[in-house]
């Protein structure tokens, strides 16, 4: 499409229904007209077609063969579901056949007790550049989120099928197949005798139940790294490949209300007893978002856009077109326009869940107990505990000081970021330009990656990228990753490794 919002401002109604129905007839309409004229401002423009944009080249890796899809299958086929204890021998499995991988590709590997699994370390060495090869961390999860509800998919959800040019699995894109797509590239170099960087591999089997100990591991390894690359995410245009600068960091919350020894008939006593449901929604008001924006106490700390991300925006679809094929209701008239600004640049914070009462029943209670759980994501450049405690003050004061109220943190991580003058990646543009014909967009990731702030302290320039699109169904039934882009992936990924031995 060649349109900026599809004739441009908001809908004229703004209910759910209208605004959609709207949209629709705008975006139909303006299939058949002109681009109207970009505007400047972050999010709101994006790249019209050009008759003279480069070609594709040819990419510079053999095509995905026989032997590839039946490593590839295999490794599939092994149900990695971390968030299922019956699965915990799987997850071991998963990790035994990275081990295997590396061993076969002529690296050394092994199990790593960390936490409650194991993690899969190894090495592979360079076979050119000699003692100047420098070293380059390889990351990856080799667990797949629940296959259910399974009377959705089309094909079992661990036997790899190829349908329409995509192939089908649970895994195949979050993260198993684009793992694969990094160890395959670093077996063929090597089988080559033309790996010109020492590869370091370090995977874990609890990235999609949060687990930390890849990060802990980070943290404490005294070796280091180069540069680090990772291939699991996606592309928000399917001929674009995206690097993640910057992802968000997050902050859980529970919060419990509680106003009375029992809960209260509120006909003798509504009115002139605290009811615990409205306590609970006074503290959350405090601290949920007006016209889009979270209070100032917590937006301390944001990093504005750089120059490069705000010409990569450009490039993007709009906010408007993000929202209206995720099945989304605007938050307000300006949140498309300001959907990258939103969603990448500031803080944001959700209402995850709330509780009291028992509303499946027609009743006249006065509730006495109510508890929520909320999570802020922290925009780059905001520091984890001064926005926690700013959160935390901001409920409180907001509460009645004769309710009893407990607030416990959870899980939380803080934003990682990356400098896009790193020399690992201009390098790395420059491989994925060279080997795939288009040159990353550099971006930032709206949610929370607990390894990138860890390898940012550390000092370890980052390439963060993926393959995986919005209509891959990641975490959801009949998951999907196009044929082509396993070929382009270990194209990629060949040409980076060759591009990184620069750093030498």
């Amino acid at each position: 499409m060649e349109s900026n919002t599809c004739a441009g401002g908001s809908p004229p109604h703004w209910s759910r229904r209208s605004w959609r129905q709207s949209w629709s007839r705008r975006c139909s309409a303006s299939r058949s007209s002109e681009a109207v004229p970009r505007s400047s401002r972050p999010g709101a423009a994006r790249r019209s077609s050009r008759p003279g944009s480069r070609r594709r080249r040819q990419l510079n890796s053999p095509p995905v063969d026989a032997s590839w899809l039946e490593e590839l299958r295999e490794f599939i086929a092994i149900p990695s579901v971390s968030a299922d204890p019956a699965h915990a021998d799987d997850v071991r499995r998963a990790a035994e056949w990275v081990r295997d991988f590396v061993k076969r590709a002529g690296g050394e590997a092994e199990l790593v007790p960390q936490g409650d699994g194991d993690l899969v370390i190894g090495d592979l060495p360079a076979s050119t550049n000699g003692g100047a090869a420098p070293t380059v961390l390889i990351y990856g999860h080799f667990d797949v989120q629940p296959p259910a509800p399974l009377e959705l998919w089309e094909s079992p959800p661990f036997e790899l099928a190829e349908r329409d040019g995509w192939y089908y699995a649970r895994g195949i894109a979050d993260d198993k197949g684009q793992l694969f797509t990094l160890l395959k590239a670093a077996q063929l170099l090597q089988q080559q005798g033309a790996l010109p960087v020492n590869l370091r591999i370090a995977c874990d089997g609890e990235e999609e139940i949060g687990g930390h100990s890849i990060v802990d591991f980070i943290r404490e390894d005294d070796r280091g790294a180069d540069a680090c690359v990772i291939f699991d995410g996606g592309m928000t245009r399917a001929d674009r490949p995206e690097f993640g600068l910057a992802t968000r960091g997050l902050i859980g919350f529970q919060i419990k209300v509680r106003t009375g020894e029992r809960d209260l008939h509120s006909g003798y006593y509504g009115g002139a007893a605290l009811n615990a449901i409205h306590v609970l929604v006074q503290g959350l008001s405090a601290v949920i978002a007006r016209d889009g924006l979270l209070p100032d106490q917590l937006r301390v700390g944001r990093q504005p856009f750089t120059q490069v991300e705000v010409d990569s925006i450009k490039r993007l679809p709009t906010g408007w077109e993000i929202l209206y094929e995720a099945g989304a209701t605007p938050l307000d008239p300006k949140a498309p326009e300001e959907f990258y600004d939103r969603t990448w640049a500031e803080p944001s914070l959700d209402v995850n869940g709330i509780r009291g009462g028992k509303p499946e029943f027609v009743n006249t209670t006065l509730i006495v107990e109510a508890e929520a759980r909320l999570t802020i994501r922290l925009a780059p450049g905001q520091d984890l505990e001064t926005i926690a405690d700013a959160a935390e003050k901001l409920i409180r004061r907001a509460i009645p000081e004769q309710a009893e109220v407990e607030i416990v943190r959870e899980n939380s991580a803080p934003p990682g970021v990356f400098s896009p003058d790193s020399p690992a990646i201009k390098l790395g543009l420059e491989a994925f330009t060279k080997a795939l014909g288009v040159r990353p967009l550099l971006v930032r990731v709206g949610g929370t990656l607990p390894i990138y702030p860890a390898l940012a302290e550390r000092g370890i320039p980052t390439i963060g990228t993926g393959f995986a699109l919005r209509e891959s169904n990641v975490h959801s039934p009949n998951e999907r990753l196009r044929v082509q882009d396993v070929d382009r992936a270990v194209a990629a990924a060949s040409e980076l490794y060759r591009s990184l031995a620069a750093l030498g």
